[in-house]
């Protein structure tokens, strides 16, 4: 258990959200507080303002797409710009079935990455220090959150993605955006679905901000 309240009370939240998660699961997202806190005092990926709402502002964001889609065991995900790993490795808790490829251009933050996914051992988790350019392979769903505007998000997934689907969410970019979107809808002219996660969860934090939804 926590000795800081907020992070109790904010990690409560992630069962309430997802009574589902099993004991493993529980004790997995449990375990980053303190694997990420340690890493966040030799590297800074994640403000260090922000460490004790981890659960709230990152894990439980992260895992607002689990409430968009349910993904199928054998997907394969890529999350570019995965930073210090949201939201691929929440996700890769919440569906140890599927494979999650994080990339990101910053190689100290990909070695972070690395080092939490060896800590929780998370088996269906690898990661590269690549520009999203530089990926290779297709997958299912092409995932970011706040890396880049979402017509850029589009240009680096759009060769990425396999042509058949396994979901009812056909193949696509799913990314976590948060603010007024209209010019960058406008900017990208396709056909898109927005899912506000405060539909999902209720904490103010999440006001404004969205699941966005790109069929590639």
């Amino acid at each position: 258990m926590f000795t800081d309240t907020t992070v109790q009370e904010e990690f409560s939240k992630i069962a309430t959200y997802f009574p589902q998660l099993s004991d493993q699961q529980l004790e997995q997202l449990e375990a980053l507080y303190a694997v990420y806190n340690e890493w966040n005092a030799k590297i800074n990926v994640i403000s260090r303002k922000d460490i004790a709402h981890i659960y709230l502002h990152h894990v439980l964001h992260s895992l607002a797409i689990a409430k968009v889609t349910p993904i199928n065991p054998g997907t394969d995900i890529l999350d570019i710009g995965t930073g210090g790993g949201f939201p691929g490795i929440p996700l890769a808790i919440m569906f140890p079935k599927t494979q999650f490829y994080l990339v990101d251009s910053i190689g100290k933050k990909i070695k972070v990455v690395l080092a939490i996914a060896e800590a929780l051992k998370l088996k269906n988790v690898r990661a590269d220090h690549l520009r999203a350019e530089q990926v290779k392979g297709r997958f299912d769903f092409v995932v970011s959150r706040a890396v880049a505007p979402l017509k850029t998000l589009h240009q680096w997934s759009r060769q990425k993605v396999k042509a058949k689907s396994q979901h009812d969410l056909y193949n696509g970019l799913i990314c976590l955006k948060g603010g007024n979107l209209d010019q960058e809808l406008n900017e990208l002219e396709l056909n898109y679905a927005l899912y506000p996660i405060e539909d999902y969860f209720k904490e103010d934090y999440f006001k404004e901000k969205s699941v966005l939804y790109v069929p590639l």
